[in-house]
């Protein structure tokens, strides 16, 4: 073999090494990514049972029920909602009429039953999905404009 075949040989081998790791990875990346949806998008298009995703919306008025560290509430945008379970510390900013987004799985009966719950202080700092869903269902309680210093 030349100089020239070894080169080409080794660049070939190489390629396809680096092309079954990228797919490997890329396989694995696909099992751990987790979907993001809201009341409506899920009362639209249900989810399997079982399968992780993120839930997002406001939390509804009047529905917080804390029994020590298990707290039960709904989440809303404004068209659907759906009741949540948590198990844990919630975070400080979590409270009715606020942000939030949880992520978890739906049982059987419909409850969403959240491992890690995120509060949010207002649209400003949501994922850019619900604060559009919550602009669409009429929720959006106010667009941030940066000041300009006039």
């Amino acid at each position: 073999m030349t100089r020239r075949q070894r080169r080409l040989t080794l660049i070939g081998i190489a390629a396809i090494i680096l092309s079954v790791a990228a797919g490997l990875a890329l396989s694995a990346l696909r099992d751990s990514i987790v979907f993001f949806v809201t009341p409506s998008e899920l009362a639209a298009k249900p989810i399997e049972f079982g399968a992780r995703f993120r839930l997002g919306g406001l939390v509804e008025q009047g529905s917080i029920v804390k029994d020590g560290l298990n707290v039960r509430f709904r989440v809303t945008d404004g068209g659907a909602n759906l009741p949540v379970t948590y198990h844990g510390l919630l975070p400080d900013l979590f409270r009715e009429g606020q942000g939030v987004v949880a992520e978890g799985k739906l049982n059987s009966s419909g409850v969403f039953v959240a491992d890690t719950v995120l509060a949010k202080h207002d649209e400003r700092y949501m994922p850019k999905e619900v604060a559009d869903a919550l602009k669409k269902q009429g929720h959006w309680q106010g667009e941030h404009k940066p000041e300009t210093g006039k």
